[in-house]
C-alpha cells in the first residue's frame, strides 16, 4: 500500500511539509499495486475482457484484406463472397461492443470500491496521527486528500493501469501480423517507437510537478472554503463577505488555469503521438507501395493504423502516470508520518485513584520556546486543584501532556506512579474526563453527545450525569428535550448550555480524574453560582483540575497553584471558604 515502505517520522519531531518532500520516495508507484490487489479477480476480468478485445480488432485488418480480395475478384481468398465478410464484420463490431459495455460496467463498479477503501485507510491514518500534525496543516489539506487526490489514483488503477496490457498485446499483435506480411517494413514500423518515446519524455516532463501544484493549489481552495464557512458569523458580523468571496474567486481561477494547463498537456499528447504514428505508417506505405499486393497493402496499412492506436493510448498512459504520481507523493508524505501507537503492545493502564506527578518535564511545542524546563508537580488522588495564570503561563500545556496529545522531550509525567508514556492510550484517556475551553459538539441530538464514546449507556446514567452538570432542567424544557438537534458545533444552544452538555459528557465517563478548562467561563454569575454551589458532589473522591481564573471556580480548590512561563511560582490554599462562592 501507499507509504509501505515509510521512514517513520517520531510524532514528537514532525518536519515540515518541504523537509518530508526532500525525503520523499523518489518512485511509489509500485506501492499502488498493493492497493488494488484486494480488487484483483474483478480487475483481471476487466483484464481479460479487454484483451479480448484487443484480439477481435485484430482480425479486422485482415477481414479488411479478404474483402479487397473478394471485390477484386482475386482468387486464394479464404470466403467466397464478400457478404460473409460484412456480415463477419458486423459480429466483430458487436462482441467489441459488449466486451466494452461490459468492461466499463466492471471497472466503474471496482472504482467504486478501490475509491471507499482508500478513502477509509487514509482517514483512518489521518485520524491516528497526532495533533501537532493537524496543528500544522490547514484543514482543507487535509481534506483534499481524501477527496481530489484519491479520486486520481482510483481512475490511475481502473482506468490506465488495466488498460497497459491490452495496449501491449495490441501492439505486439499489429508488429507480428505486419510482419507476416512484409517483415522488412514492420522492422521500418518498429523503429517509430523509441522515436516516439523519447518525443514523449520530453513533452511530458513537465506533467508531475504541474500535477502536483493543481493538487496543492486545490487543496488552498477547499482551506479557503472551510475556514471562511467555519467563521461565517465573524464574517458576516464584520461586513467580509465580498473580501471573502473575492479570495475563493481568486484561488478557484488559479486551479482553473492550473488545471487547464495540465488538461491540455494530458489531452493533446495522445493525438500528437497517434498522428506521428500514422503518419510514419502511411510514409513506409508510400515509399513501398509498389511493393505489395493491393491485398497485403489494404491489410498492412489497417495493421499500421492500429499499431498507431496503442503507440498513441501508451503515451497518454504515460501522461497518467506522471499525473498520478504527483498524488502518490502527497499520499506517501502522509503515510510516511508516525501515528500514535494506539495498540502497539503497551500495557494497559490499570484503574487509578489519581495521583498526577510531572517530574522533571521539559516541554515545547515545535519551532517555538519551551514552555516547561524541569517542572515538578505533584496532586494527589482526590485533590481538587486550581491552576492559574496569564494566557502562555502553560496551564493548557499540563492539560495536553496529560492526556498524552503531545509528548515530553524530557522527563516523565505519572499517574498513580506509572508513567503514561508506557501505558495505552485508551486505558489513559478512558480515565480522564475533558470539559475543554472549546466546547466541540457535533450536528446531532442532545442525547447523542452526552452520549458520545458510550453509545450504549442507560438513559438513567445518562440523566444523571446531566442533572450532576446542571443540565437536566434545560434540557427537558427544550420541545424535544434530550433528543433535540443542537446543529454543527452545537450553534442552537447558548455558551453555557453547550458547557453543561460537555461537563454531562465528562461526567458519564466517571472518571478518577476530570479536568475543566475555563469550564464556567461562559455561565453568567447566578449560573455559576448554582453550577458551584452543586459541584461539591460531583468532584467529591476524583482528582480534579480547574483551569480558571474565576474566583469562584478558586474557593472550591483544595489548593491553587499559579503558573508563571510555565513555572508554579506559588501554592496556596485558596482564600475563600470552600462554601463560599465569590464572582
Amino acid at each position: 500500500m501507499i507509504g509501505a515502505e515509510q521512514v517513520e517520522l517520531p510524532y514528537g519531531s514532525l518536519p515540515h511539509a518541504s523537509a518530508i518532500n526532500r525525503s520523499a520516495p523518489r518512485d511509489s508507484l509500485k506501492s499502488l499495486f498493493a492497493d488494488a490487489l484486494p480488487y484483483r479477480w474483478p480487475l483481471a476480468l476487466a483484464c481479460i475482457l479487454m484483451l479480448v478485445q484487443s484480439a477481435t480488432a485484430l482480425t479486422v485488418p485482415w477481414l479488411g484484406g479478404e474483402l479487397t480480395l473478394t471485390l477484386l475478384d482475386n482468387e486464394g481468398g479464404a470466403f467466397a463472397s464478400s457478404r460473409t465478410i460484412f456480415m463477419l464484420l458486423v459480429l466483430v463490431f458487436a462482441i467489441q461492443a459488449l466486451l466494452s459495455a461490459g468492461d466499463t460496467y466492471l471497472l466503474s463498479r471496482t472504482s467504486e470500491h478501490i475509491v471507499s477503501a482508500l478513502r477509509v485507510r487514509i482517514y483512518d491514518h489521518l485520524q491516528s496521527l497526532p495533533l501537532e500534525y493537524h496543528h500544522d496543516r490547514r484543514r482543507g489539506d487535509v481534506l483534499s486528500l481524501l477527496t481530489r487526490d484519491v479520486d486520481v489514483l482510483s481512475g490511475f488503477i481502473t482506468g490506465t493501469l488495466v488498460s497497459v496490457v491490452p495496449l501491449v498485446l495490441t501492439l505486439c499483435g499489429a508488429w507480428i501480423l505486419m510482419a507476416r506480411l512484409d517483415w522488412f517494413l514492420a522492422c521500418l514500423a518498429g523503429l517509430l517507437v523509441p522515436l516516439l518515446i523519447v518525443i514523449v519524455k520530453l513533452f511530458g516532463r513537465h506533467i508531475r510537478p504541474l500535477s502536483k501544484e493543481v493538487s496543492e493549489a486545490h487543496a488552498s481552495a477547499v482551506a479557503i472554503a472551510e475556514e471562511n464557512l467555519s467563521l461565517l458569523p465573524i464574517l458576516k458580523a464584520f461586513t467580509h463577505e465580498r473580501e471573502a468571496a473575492a479570495q475563493y474567486q481568486k484561488q478557484s481561477q488559479r486551479v482553473a488555469a492550473l488545471s487547464n494547463r495540465l488538461h491540455i498537456r494530458l489531452s493533446i499528447l495522445q493525438p500528437i503521438m497517434g498522428f506521428l504514428a500514422a503518419s510514419g505508417i502511411v510514409a513506409l506505405l508510400w515509399l513501398a507501395s509498389g511493393e505489395l499486393a493491393p491485398a497485403a497493402l489494404v491489410s498492412f496499412f489497417m495493421y499500421g493504423l492500429l499499431l498507431a492506436r496503442p503507440m498513441s493510448g501508451l503515451a497518454a498512459t504515460w501522461g497518467e502516470i506522471q499525473h498520478a504520481r504527483a498524488a502518490m507523493e502527497r499520499l506517501s508524505e502522509v503515510f510516511r508520518v508516525r501515528p500514535e501507537p494506539l495498540s502497539r503492545g503497551a500495557r494497559p493502564l490499570p484503574p487509578v485513584k489519581g495521583s498526577i506527578v510531572f517530574e522533571g518535564v521539559t516541554f515545547r511545542y515545535r519551532d517555538r520556546e519551551p514552555i516547561f524546563e524541569n517542572l515538578d508537580l505533584e496532586i494527589a488522588a482526590g485533590e481538587t486543584v486550581a491552576i492559574t495564570g496569564a494566557n502562555g503561563a502553560g496551564k493548557s500545556s499540563i492539560v495536553n501532556l496529560l492526556l498524552r496529545f503531545f509528548d515530553p522531550l524530557d522527563g516523565r509525567v505519572l499517574i498513580d506512579g506509572s508513567d503514561i508514556s508506557q501505558v495505552s492510550f485508551t486505558s489513559l484517556r478512558s480515565q480522564i474526563g475533558l470539559v475543554p475551553q472549546n466546547i466541540l459538539l457535533f450536528n446531532g441530538s442532545i442525547r447523542a453527545n452526552i452520549a458520545y464514546g458510550h453509545a450504549n449507556s442507560d438513559a438513567r446514567k445518562l440523566q444523571a450525569a446531566a442533572e450532576a452538570a446542571r443540565a437536566h432542567e434545560f434540557i427537558r424544557s427544550l420541545p424535544d428535550g434530550y433528543e433535540t438537534l443542537i446543529g454543527e458545533r452545537g450553534v442552537k444552544l447558548s455558551g453555557g448550555q453547550q458547557q453543561r452538555i460537555a461537563l454531562a459528557r465528562a461526567l458519564l465517563k466517571n472518571p478518577p480524574i476530570l479536568i475543566l478548562d475555563e469550564a464556567t467561563s461562559m455561565f453568567d454569575p447566578a449560573g455559576e453560582e448554582e453550577f458551584l454551589a452543586l459541584t461539591e458532589d460531583t468532584f467529591r473522591n476524583r482528582t480534579v483540575l480547574l483551569i480558571t481564573h474565576r474566583a469562584a471556580s478558586l474557593a472550591l480548590a483544595d489548593r491553587v497553584l499559579h503558573m508563571v512561563n510555565g513555572r508554579v511560582v506559588s501554592s496556596q490554599t485558596p482564600e475563600l471558604p470552600r462554601d463560599g462562592h465569590g464572582s
